[in-house]
């Protein structure tokens, strides 16, 4: 096993749901370009919010309705004057641009990922 590889069982620690983004504003306080997402993740988890670096590809406008894919289980940690609360996945180019993960249809908000 190499050092970036895990086992199975590490992998079902990692708690990934589906939600959808219900508001996002500009985080004017972070260093870098970035928004503040607030995602629903339905009745059994609510409402969490995270910073996302998403500014190049996605408008404050356009997040808002869309379906995600989120880590809910990492430790809160705070940025700037804001607490993240959960980590909101997407592809990284190599410019830094992030795609956000989405569903291809709509699904049930909190619809664990596995």
């Amino acid at each position: 096993m190499t050092n970036n590889e895990i086992t199975f069982n590490d992998f079902l620690k990692v708690e990934m749901r589906v939600g959808t983004i219900i508001k996002a504003e500009h985080f004017e306080e972070a260093r870098n370009p970035s928004y503040k997402v607030y995602i629903d993740f339905g009745k059994d988890l609510g409402v969490k919010k995270t910073s996302a670096q998403i500014t190049v590809k996605y408008s404050v406008k356009e997040l808002i309705g869309k379906q995600v894919i989120a880590v809910v289980n990492f430790p809160k940690k705070q940025i700037a004057n804001f607490m993240s609360e959960c980590l909101l996945l997407g592809a990284v180019g190599t410019n830094g641009e992030v795609t956000l993960l989405t569903t291809l249809g709509e699904a049930p908000d909190g619809l664990k990922i596995s």
